[in-house]
Parts: C-alpha cells; sequence; structure tokens
C-alpha cells in the first residue's frame, strides 16, 4: 500500500488584509485558477508567513494593523531570503504618491480597490511566468564588468552579485539585449510588464530608478532619452 503523501504543487499566494471580504473574494478567485493561498491579516503575521513559508507571490493591502504594507514591503525587500518574491500592492490609495512610494519601495505591481479579480489574476500569472528559470533556455549576457545570467536569474558586476526583483531582472535584460536603440516606455510595457490594456507608464520611470540604484555604477549604461524613452547604451 502507498502511503506516500500527495505533494501540492500549485503555487502559494500569500493574501495580506485585514478586510474579511476582500480576503475571501482573493481566495476564492485564486483557488479557481489554480493557486494555494496563505491569509494573513496583519504586517506582523504577513512577515512571519513570508519567512516561513515563503510564498511564490505577496498580494499586500497597504492599510494594515500593527504594521502598514509599505513597511511590510521594505522588510521583504530587506531580507535577502525573501528580497526577490514578487509583490502586487492592492489598495484603497489610489493617489499617485501611493502608486510611486509602493513602486519605489521594491513592489512589483500597483491595483486600486475596486479590482477585477480577472485583472489581477492575469497580473499574478504574469509575475510568476517572469520569475521563473527556465535550466535549458537562456544566455548569459557579459557586457563589460556586467553580466546577466539568464539561466540563473543572477546579475553581478565585477563579479559581485546584485539582487534584483523578476521585474528589474527583466528589464535589464530587455534592455541589454537591444543595446544601442531606444525603447519607449509604452513598448517596455508590452515587453516586461506584458501589459496589453492602458497602464501608466510612469511605472516604467519608478522601475528605472530603482533599477540604476541597484546596479550602482553600472547605471550608468542606462541612458535616458528624453522625451521618448530609455536605451542601453552600446559599448
Amino acid at each position: 500500500m502507498n502511503s506516500a503523501k500527495q505533494v501540492d504543487v500549485r503555487p502559494k499566494i500569500l493574501v495580506v488584509d485585514d478586510e474579511p471580504e476582500a480576503v475571501e473574494l482573493l481566495q476564492f478567485n485564486l483557488e479557481q485558477n489554480g493557486f494555494k493561498v496563505l491569509t494573513a491579516a496583519d504586517g506582523v503575521e504577513a512577515l512571519q508567513k513570508v519567512r516561513t513559508l515563503m510564498p511564490n507571490l505577496v498580494v499586500l493591502d497597504v492599510m494594515l494593523p500593527e504594521i502598514d504594507g509599505i513597511e511590510v514591503c521594505k522588510m521583504i525587500r530587506r531580507d535577502p531570503a525573501t528580497a526577490a518574491i514578487p509583490i502586487i500592492m492592492l489598495t484603497a490609495r489610489a493617489a499617485e504618491i501611493d502608486r510611486v512610494l509602493g513602486l519605489e519601495l521594491g513592489a512589483d505591481d500597483y491595483m486600486t480597490k475596486p479590482f477585477s479579480p480577472r485583472e489581477l489574476i492575469l497580473r499574478i500569472r504574469k509575475l510568476l511566468q517572469r520569475g521563473s528559470v527556465s535550466p535549458e533556455g537562456g544566455k548569459v549576457i557579459q557586457i563589460g564588468d556586467l553580466a546577466i545570467d539568464e539561466p540563473r536569474h543572477m546579475v553581478s558586476w565585477k563579479g559581485t552579485p546584485i539582487d534584483l526583483t523578476a521585474t528589474e531582472f527583466n528589464l535589464l535584460k530587455v534592455l541589454a539585449e537591444r543595446r544601442g536603440r531606444v525603447q519607449s516606455r509604452d513598448q517596455l510595457l508590452q515587453d516586461v510588464w506584458d501589459y496589453n490594456t492602458l497602464v501608466d507608464s510612469r511605472t516604467v520611470d519608478t522601475h528605472m530608478r530603482r533599477l540604476r540604484e541597484k546596479l550602482g555604477p553600472a547605471g550608468d549604461l542606462l541612458d535616458t532619452v528624453r522625451g521618448v524613452g530609455y536605451r542601453f547604451r552600446d559599448v
């Protein structure tokens, strides 16, 4: 008799929200689409579950008891063990400053309530695909002292690793693959974020600022072409 326990291979999504109705709605839609759902009602519980259960993605509300979502996002990104976990901020705070702050602090995406469950599922799938690694495919892009290792999803400068989120990695990879050619914000939204609907192009600007900061001296390889977009310098 085979007594081996069946392993649950569904992607784990941690939903962090203090509104039971919102959690119930998200849990239902996520489970219907093949995800395993973990939940947390405050920032302290969220951080504990991120560190112990290592979810594949976090859907994070901003207004939370104990520790707010902005601080939770910062702490997830600060810890090397959790820094690469994709984060989608889902919040009733629609002001531009809140959206920009969330993206600046490391969120991969930002949606406002009320939201479309279908669109959220789409964005979750895109983020998880973006962070997946194919051992068979891919290549290593070497540009001077900068190495972009696609199979291992790693970036290094003069041999020193640079921690990037899945979105930052793909943004850098797309620009490097097309070095010397200007990429418009709309083109990057389509090719990196895979958005076919109208999304604020300033999302690209926010991620570019964060990417340059993380790259340090290598950030000088990324040019801003005013009024157009961005270009990886052809060196």
